[in-house]
């Protein structure tokens, strides 16, 4: 992490200097190579869950409640509490079978094979998924307001992202180089549809394992610089234990939460700030032809 000036909390200025900052702390980590997403493109769906906040889950093991949380984020940090307590007490267990199993680095089958009883218990559900997958989530998908900006349509990969204060120093932080195995990207269509895509990678769920999460739904614009992403539905779709899942994310217990942003495109980097008192930001520039077939 890169150390940033704090970003303001209050006032009329503290869009201008919350991009202001954010973008000083940019400027070391344009020398560094863009980490682009995999997840395709999207924006981002919602509130990031603070650190207190823990999904619940089946006892034990990784479930669609954290896969929905995981698809609202955008930081690594917001990503990483959806991925603790049960989850992450299961992805160890799984991660030591398969260092026993002597399972090579790039293998993709030793895992699933040697540990299949260990990562069956570990993922829920354990059985392949009936969910057919939504292969265009926007097709037909149409914003019942206004359309987006052109400006805002396309699709963007995450270069930086300010992380929430730390309580006890009482500063900004930068995620300067996002995680590549957190891989998260955005999508803007015309109509007024958006996709936000999070990539989690072996390197997150074991050795085998990997899954796209994605949510989408609609675009609602506010003003001139405002605009509200209202999720409506998703799925997280990936090999897990030698088989294709695709885990619904939408369900009595799996609420979508949204959340508004204050937008700014300047030198073709898109700015979003939370529109609320903690005024966390993002960054993100237009995605490649390359990084947009991921």
């Amino acid at each position: 992490m890169l150390a940033g000036g704090q970003l303001p909390r209050r006032g009329g200025s503290a869009r201008a200097e919350g991009v202001a900052s954010l973008r000083r702390g940019m400027s070391s980590s344009r020398l560094l190579p863009v980490l682009f997403l995999a997840l395709g493109a999207a924006l981002p769906a919602a509130a990031q869950p603070s650190s207190s906040q823990r999904p619940r889950t089946v006892a034990g093991v990784c479930g669609a409640t954290n896969w929905a949380c995981v698809a609202e984020c955008i930081d690594a940090e917001c990503v990483d509490t959806c991925m603790r307590q049960d989850c992450e007490q299961a992805l160890e267990r799984l991660k030591s079978c398969t260092q026993k199993a002597g399972c090579a680095p790039n293998d993709t089958e030793c895992g699933p094979k040697a540990c299949l009883p260990i990562c069956q218990r570990s993922f829920e559900p354990a059985p392949p998924s009936p969910e057919k997958e939504v292969p265009a989530p926007c097709e037909g998908v149409t914003a019942p307001g206004a359309a987006p900006p052109k400006a805002l349509v396309g699709t963007w990969t995450l270069v930086a992202a300010s992380l929430p204060e730390d309580e006890t120093v009482r500063e900004e932080r930068i995620e300067a180089k996002p995680r590549s195995d957190y891989a998260r990207s955005l999508q803007v269509t015309p109509s007024g549809c958006f996709v936000l895509r999070t990539s989690l990678e072996a390197a997150t769920l074991g050795q085998g394992n990997s899954l796209v999460v994605r949510a989408w739904g609609t675009l609602d614009v506010s003003g001139k610089d405002r605009v509200r992403l209202r999720t409506r539905d998703g799925q997280a779709v990936g090999p897990v234990c030698g088989d294709k899942r695709v885990i619904p994310l939408t369900g009595p217990k799996l609420k979508f939460r949204g959340n508004a942003y204050v937008w700014d495109l300047e030198e073709g980097v898109l700015t979003l700030m939370v529109d609320d008192e903690t005024k966390q930001t993002f960054q993100f520039e237009r995605a490649t032809p390359e990084s947009g077939k991921k």
